[in-house]
C-alpha cells in the first residue's frame, strides 16, 4: 500500500498528465456480451466512444471486458461473453473479481491506473478494495438501482449522470459532478446536412424500430403503432441471453411479426446495417415504457436525417425536439397520428441538429474536465489540501 503522501503526488501528477495525454485510464463495461461499434446495448456504445474519442486524445487507455472485445487501446478480457442463458450472475464476479485482481497487478508493476471509468453499473460497489479513484457513470433511471446501492458508498467513488433529467433523481448524492450527456461518432454516420441523404427524402420508406429487445423496450408496441397506421416496419435489434427476454419476445414480438402486414424482423445488424436502416427510413419509433435517461438511437436517427416519434419518457424529450426533429407523444393513438406528419419534418435540420448538439468530441471533452476535477478532489482529500470548495466552484463554472 502506498503512502498517503504519494498517492496524493499521483493524483496531482494525473492532472497534468491528462492535459499532456500521458494519462492512464481503464474502463469498465457491462460484462455480458462483447464491447465493439455493434454493440446493441446503449453503454457499451457510450464506452465504445467515449475510449475512441480518448485514444485519439492520446490517453492511454485500457477497457476491461469480455473476450473478443474490439476497442481502440488496450483489451483486458475479463472472460468469456454469456452463450448461456441466465448466466450474468456468474459472469459479473468473473468480471469483477478479475478487474480487482488486474488494477492491484498494475500497482505492483508500478503502472497504476491514474482513473477507473466504471460503465458497467454496479464495479464502483467494489470501489473500497483499491485505492484508484472511480468515476461511475449512472446511466439507468435511479428506480432500476436497489436502494442500497447508495448506501455507505466507498470514499474513492464520484458519479455522474446522462441528462438533466435523470440527474435530478440524483440529487442528493454527494459525489454527484454533475451530467455528461452522451454522445456518437458522427463520423460514422457521415450524414452532415450537406450529404446526399439528408436531401433524399423521396427514397425513404417504412418505419424502423431499433434496440434491444426486451419489455420495457417495447418493439411490440412498436408493431400495434405501423399496423394502425398501415406503414410498412422493420424491428431490428438484439434478445439478450436472459429468459425473460427471451419469453417476452416469444409472446409479444413473434406473433405480431406474422399478424401485421408488411414486417420484418432484423436479429443483431451490424453496424453498417444499421446504419443503412437510418438512412432508409421514414421515421423512427422509439416506444419505451422505462423512463429513459438518453437516448443514443434517437441521436443516430437525427446524424441520418431522419425524424423521430417518441414517447414522453424520461429524457427522451431532451434528445427528441417536437416538431423540429420529430415528435414526442403520449401514447400509441398519438404515435399513429404522428406518422401522417413526417414529412413535414426537414431530414436537413435533424442532421444539422445532430452536428451541433450530439458530438461525441464534445462528450469527450466534458469527460475530461470531470476527469480532472477527480484528479484534483482526490489529491486534495488524500494531502489534506484546503481550498476544495474554491476549486470545486471554478471547475462547476467551468462545466
Amino acid at each position: 500500500m502506498r503512502s498517503i503522501n504519494a498517492r496524493a503526488f499521483q493524483r496531482q501528477s494525473a492532472a497534468l498528465h491528462l492535459t499532456n495525454g500521458m494519462a492512464r485510464i481503464l474502463y469498465i463495461a457491462y460484462p455480458l456480451l462483447t464491447v465493439s461499434d455493434e454493440s446493441a446495448g446503449g453503454a457499451e456504445q457510450v464506452l465504445w466512444t467515449l475510449e475512441r474519442e480518448m485514444a485519439r486524445m492520446g490517453i492511454a487507455t485500457t477497457v476491461a471486458a469480455s473476450a473478443g472485445s474490439r476497442v481502440n487501446g488496450e483489451l483486458f478480457p475479463t472472460g468469456e461473453p454469456c452463450t448461456r442463458t441466465d448466466d450474468y450472475e456468474r459472469r459479473l464476479v468473473e468480471h469483477e473479481d478479475g478487474v480487482v485482481a488486474f488494477v492491484r497487478q498494475r500497482e505492483v508493476q508500478g503502472v497504476s491506473f491514474d482513473l477507473i471509468h466504471d460503465m458497467s453499473g454496479s464495479f464502483w460497489k467494489r470501489a473500497a478494495e483499491i485505492d484508484t479513484p472511480v468515476l461511475a457513470t449512472l446511466h439507468l433511471p435511479r428506480s432500476f438501482y436497489p436502494a442500497q446501492s447508495f448506501q455507505d458508498i466507498p470514499a474513492n467513488v464520484s458519479f455522474n449522470c446522462v441528462s438533466g433529467s435523470q440527474s435530478r433523481s440524483f440529487a442528493d448524492l454527494d459525489t454527484m459532478l454533475g451530467v455528461a450527456p452522451n454522445g456518437i461518432s458522427l463520423d460514422q454516420f457521415d450524414c452532415s446536412p450537406a450529404s446526399s441523404t439528408a436531401h433524399e427524402p423521396d427514397v425513404r420508406e417504412g418505419l424502423l424500430w431499433l434496440g434491444r429487445i426486451c419489455e420495457e423496450k417495447a418493439p411490440h408496441l412498436a408493431l400495434e403503432i405501423a399496423g394502425r397506421a398501415g406503414l410498412p416496419i422493420t424491428i431490428a435489434g438484439q434478445v439478450y441471453p436472459f429468459s425473460y427476454h427471451q419469453q417476452y419476445f416469444e409472446k409479444e414480438v413473434a406473433p405480431r411479426l406474422q399478424q401485421i402486414p408488411n414486417a420484418t424482423f432484423i436479429s443483431a445488424p451490424s453496424f453498417p446495417a444499421k446504419r443503412q436502416l437510418l438512412r432508409r427510413a421514414k421515421a423512427l419509433l422509439i416506444t419505451s415504457l422505462a423512463e429513459e435517461t438518453s437516448s443514443l438511437v434517437a441521436m443516430e436517427a437525427a446524424a441520418c436525417g431522419t425524424p423521430v416519434i417518441t414517447f414522453r419518457r424520461g429524457a427522451l424529450p431532451e434528445v427528441v425536439m417536437d416538431q423540429i426533429t420529430g415528435f414526442v407523444v403520449n401514447d400509441v393513438a398519438s404515435a399513429v397520428d404522428a406518422c401522417q406528419y413526417v414529412e413535414a419534418i426537414r431530414n436537413m435540420t435533424c442532421a444539422a441538429h445532430a452536428q451541433e448538439h450530439f458530438s461525441s468530441t464534445k462528450m469527450a471533452e466534458v469527460y475530461a474536465r470531470l476527469y480532472a476535477r477527480i484528479f484534483h478532489n482526490t489529491a486534495e482529500r488524500l494531502s489534506g489540501i484546503k481550498g476544495a470548495a474554491r476549486e470545486t466552484e471554478y471547475f462547476h463554472q467551468d462545466l
